[in-house]
């Protein structure tokens, strides 16, 4: 049953814009009704709230779904997150909030949500405004660890060395659910730490989802193993091993699919694929690359058709990361279990040799707090 009490409301206009505030059962709800915006086909005016809506489910055959964008050249990423969207809702039964974060320079715009994707205004303002750039994120979660909460909204965002580090997750960590009743396990045994002893956590989960505890753990043992800034080829294999480290705690329930950020230019992508008990649904990873000669793509989640051909240049390249495939006649790679790849101009990159190129034009971890390695010219 939907209960519906308008606690407060507040009506402001300016500029045509007219723009309604209120609390339903405890939740925010925005209104826009504007000349500006009518065109934008806002699914809904009113946002309702069923009275349970903050529980999470803890039986449940899904799990949240995860986009990323890397591009050689500023690019916007209305067309992917358009379809993305609307599996928050209405293609789909991702729900239980959304959030969205790209960089400008060192710099990070976040976006974050409770309501459903397919619902949210501010979802909708992004589906339509061409924001442009070289790396991106966003989640759509089905809350299976953690209440249904602004503050467990993925991405996760934390500073580290002076670089924004941005963080998203697919699947199930059995050893960093909260409801294990046992202390978050500390990682860097696999980078030859004490981690009894040398591990001092600086990162705490502000929620309470698996995958906040996780990003958290991940950031304290890169701090604590490094004292100056690792270069990308190090980076990727202490990330790695880290990965191994996590999964050897439960092989057989641990899900791990994950984006992970560290600055406008490198995107971290992670899969150690799965289903749930007595699924069907299958959790893991893709990616397709996009990239000259540029051809037409529609939209699995709506009829939605573009030819890239007539919007790209040739120097364009840009790699698309999903849960399940977003567009046809694209070819959509799916990562191999246990398989982490760098992306960096688009391009997938995790053979030593690739990884130091990218360190070598200036694609690396950038930071005025960390010294740099002595190496980091040669991308060793």
């Amino acid at each position: 049953m939907i209960n519906v009490s308008i606690i407060s409301v507040l009506m402001i206009k300016c500029s045509n814009i007219l723009v309604l505030i209120g609390s339903i059962n405890g939740f925010s709800v925005l209104q826009y009704d504007a000349s500006s915006i009518i065109n934008r086909n806002i699914r809904h005016l009113l946002v309702t709230v069923k009275r349970n809506k903050k529980k999470m489910r803890s039986n449940t055959n899904l799990g949240c779904q995860l986009l990323g964008m890397n591009c050689a050249t500023p690019t916007d990423f209305t067309f992917s997150f358009t379809g993305f969207a609307r599996r928050g809702g209405i293609t789909n039964k991702h729900s239980d909030g959304w959030g969205l974060t790209f960089y400008e320079g060192r710099g990070v715009r976040s976006f974050h949500d409770s309501l459903p994707a397919a619902d949210s205004p501010i979802a909708d303002f992004l589906t339509s405004y061409p924001i442009k750039t070289y790396n991106m994120m966003a989640h759509i979660r089905y809350a299976t660890s953690g209440e249904v909460c602004l503050q467990n909204v993925h991405p996760f965002q934390r500073e580290m060395w002076g670089i924004n580090w941005c963080f998203a997750h697919n699947g199930d960590i059995p050893a960093f659910s909260k409801g294990s009743k046992k202390p978050y396990p500390k990682l860097g045994k696999n980078l030859g730490q004490d981690i009894n002893d040398k591990i001092i956590p600086k990162f705490n989960p502000v929620g309470d989802t698996d995958s906040e505890a996780l990003f958290c753990a991940i950031l304290n043992a890169l701090r604590s193993k490094f004292n100056t800034l690792p270069t990308l080829p190090l980076l990727y294999y202490s990330l790695n091993s880290l990965c191994e480290e996590v999964i050897s705690y439960d092989s057989s329930s641990t899900i791990l699919n994950f984006l992970l950020m560290c600055g406008e230019r490198i995107n971290f992508a992670y899969s150690w694929p799965g289903a749930r008990p007595n699924s069907t649904c299958w959790n893991g990873l893709y990616y397709t690359i996009r990239q000259y000669p540029f051809s037409k793509t529609t939209l699995n989640d709506c009829d939605l058709t573009i030819d890239f051909a007539s919007v790209t240049e040739k120097k364009d390249c840009v790699a698309v990361i999903a849960t399940e495939p977003l567009t046809q006649n694209e070819i959509w790679h799916e990562f191999k279990r246990g398989e982490l790849i760098l992306f960096d101009e688009g391009l997938p990159h995790k053979r030593l040799g690739e990884l130091q190129k990218v360190e070598f034009i200036g694609h690396g971890l950038k930071s005025d707090v960390l010294p740099s390695s002595i190496f980091m010219g040669s991308g060793i």
